[in-house]
């Protein structure tokens, strides 16, 4: 594992940007893994002021995304859909073929989690997958459990994650209770992995994580045996790991 401390959340935002660019420079038609929530929202934006400036295209890359909720369409002010556009591809230099999320709308939810993983598949697998971490440690919608879920699955939000996602909401019956993920199989297949985080509040997990154990109650901690994984941390986040 290779691990970048960083002053503060912008040049820890920057150093994640920097990483993708330079893959995207390397391998100009680079299969990128995305992620949503807050941890990525800088890195974005440092991507897109990185697009603006020249120093790098987007128009051949192909994008998935870790997961998105059950039963929001695309347009729902709170769908991962939304989200990814508002927050990055509307402002990169790629066509909507070019990005695609699990549909959470789907007639067959399990065809869907079937398809999303043979579409990775035939793209020739995630070359970097980027990563947040939740307060439990989950990646993606991994929730803490028994065993590592293998495939995209429809994964039952827990009480902590819903909670978490309340503030999204106008009341919390109106959180959905399911969402379509990645596994932490599919995310252990990308050929690289960053991980970021940032803040005094994720300083706990990142330790337990990373320092700890390799349990499924803790999904995150199974990045310890991945062979290319950078986890990018402000120094609130770090804190912890001295």
């Amino acid at each position: 594992m290779h691990w970048i401390v960083c002053p503060d959340q912008k040049s820890q935002a920057q150093a994640c940007a920097a990483i993708i660019a330079a893959q995207v420079l390397q391998k100009p038609t680079s299969v990128l893994g995305f992620a949503t929530g807050s941890s990525p929202l800088r890195t974005y934006a440092e991507l897109i002021e990185l697009k603006k400036r020249g120093v790098v295209s987007f128009s051949q890359v192909r994008t998935f995304n870790l997961d998105e909720y059950v039963g929001l369409p695309c347009d729902h002010p709170q769908s991962y859909c939304k989200f990814m556009w508002d927050n990055l591809f509307a402002g990169m230099d790629m066509g909507k073929d070019q990005a695609r999320l699990p549909n959470g709308m789907a007639a067959d939810l399990e065809a869907e989690c079937c398809d999303y993983e043979r579409a990775i598949e035939d793209a020739g697998g995630i070359d970097l997958q980027l990563l947040g971490i939740g307060h439990d440690g989950h990646i993606a919608f991994n929730e803490p459990g028994t065993e590592f879920s293998r495939f995209t699955h429809i994964e039952t939000l827990n009480e902590l994650t819903i909670e978490a996602n309340q503030r999204f909401f106008a009341k919390r019956e109106d959180v959905p209770k399911h969402a379509l993920s990645m596994g932490v199989g599919s995310i252990m297949r990308a050929r690289r992995i960053l991980m970021t985080a940032y803040g005094k509040d994720k300083a706990k997990i990142i330790r337990e994580a990373f320092l700890g154990p390799v349990t499924p109650q803790l999904s995150a901690s199974i990045l310890q045996f991945h062979s290319d994984c950078t986890i990018v941390l402000d120094r609130d986040a770090a804190s912890a790991l001295a």
